[in-house]
């Protein structure tokens, strides 16, 4: 049964990753995103957390202070949800090459690191996520569009184990 359990996993983390978009099918999209300039001062985000089936079981607003001094940022997030919580990250970002970034945050295990081409930026990372009142890692695929030079749409999906477990739907401004 064991075996099995693995070659299932294995399977459906194969057909999941065949499928995947390739953050070079944005590199002549229009504008240029560049992380540097879009997390820049004051900006307001709202969204939604949709677990498996789509339902959404989340919502919330960020409000958003970035800061950059050369290669290196920060982008502090306070986050509203609709339940009444509250919380927040602080993302230390770093630039390391013309075209890749990592972040950290004190949720975040690890690193993250992404990569950015034309409009678009995609970062994975593995996120440690409070359920039912438990600590749970997920991992973390995260793909931003700038829309404009003022906008930004933000997807990411959740995995665990491989296997996808939720999403999250954001909208990014300025302010």
């Amino acid at each position: 049964m064991k075996l099995g359990y693995q070659a299932l996993v294995l399977v459906a983390v194969l057909l999941l990753s065949a499928c995947s978009a390739d953050i070079s099918d944005y590199r002549s999209e229009q504008p240029q995103l560049k992380l540097e300039q879009f997390f820049q001062g004051d900006l307001i985000a709202y969204g939604t957390v949709q677990d498996y089936s789509g339902k959404v079981i989340q919502r919330f607003r960020v409000e958003l202070q970035g800061s950059w001094d050369g290669d290196q940022g920060e982008l502090a997030e306070q986050f509203y949800y609709a339940d009444g919580r509250q919380q927040e990250r602080v993302w230390k970002l770093r630039k390391t090459g013309p075209d890749s970034y990592e972040g950290r945050a004190g949720d975040v295990e690890g690193v993250a690191s992404g990569q950015v081409a034309g409009n678009a930026f995609h970062w994975t990372y593995d996120l440690e996520v409070e359920v039912d009142g438990e600590p749970m890692v997920l991992g973390i695929d995260d793909w931003m569009y700038l829309v404009d030079e003022n906008n930004l749409i933000n997807r990411s999906k959740m995995y665990k184990y491989g296997l996808p477990v939720g999403e999250i739907t954001l909208y990014i401004g300025r302010r």
